[in-house]
């Protein structure tokens, strides 16, 4: 994979972001802690990181560093463990993640199995999700935060995994989201500020693993 040097948040690529619409976003606090900004992304990058994310045509999650992109794609990565970043999930959802290791993974294809009820891991203090899709016209697909981990339907909101949309949640015992089965194209990047390098290293080996099978089975 190429290295690109440190990116500095303070020159162009951090427009990519649009940073005034996240500070200013409420967090919900029913059933967890979590925000929903329709329009992370700059209108003026939006299509141009569509059409940079990579060509994943399994489901799963993928390790960025084990798939090919562009320097731009790999930028606005960066940008989810900036300073600039982290300061926002700190302040907003009250949990010290300006020195806890940051993972970052894609998913390019949802299977008819996957969107099912779950909480996250508990090696995972904050969960980011940024949808690249170019819109949503399908009824399903559609993250639903559930508050309960028996009934898909019983949703305080669903959200609209459109051009730019963002979800970023607490990982909670309660934490229940999801969505209606959905089969086809459905880009997200999922960040996670983890509890410790132990863990990071544990994620990065089972998505690397399931890649792996992936290729072989192909």
């Amino acid at each position: 994979m190429t290295q690109w040097p440190p990116i500095n948040v303070t020159k162009s690529y951090k427009n990519m972001l649009n940073f005034t619409e996240i500070k200013a976003t409420t967090v919900k606090a029913d059933p967890f802690p979590y925000l929903y900004v329709k329009n992370s992304v700059s209108a003026d990058h939006i299509q141009s990181l569509i059409a940079d994310f990579p060509p994943l045509e399994k489901g799963g999650s993928f390790n960025i560093d084990d798939v090919s992109t562009s320097e731009r794609f790999r930028r606005f990565i960066e940008l989810f463990d900036s300073e600039d970043f982290r300061r926002i999930i700190c302040d907003k959802f009250a949990v010290d993640v300006m020195d806890k290791p940051m993972l970052a993974t894609l998913r390019g294809f949802s299977r008819a199995k996957d969107g099912r009820i779950h909480t996250d891991s508990k090696t995972k203090l904050i969960t980011v999700l940024v949808y690249l899709n170019e819109d949503w016209q399908a009824e399903t697909g559609r993250l639903r935060i559930l508050r309960s981990g028996t009934d898909m339907d019983d949703f305080v909101e669903e959200l609209f995994p459109g051009p730019g949309a963002m979800a970023a949640f607490k990982v909670t015992d309660n934490c229940w989201h999801g969505y209606p089965s959905f089969e086809g194209k459905r880009q997200s990047i999922q960040i996670n500020y983890l509890t410790d390098s132990g863990a990071k290293t544990k994620h990065r080996f089972f998505h690397r693993l399931s890649a792996k099978m992936k290729s072989l089975l192909r």
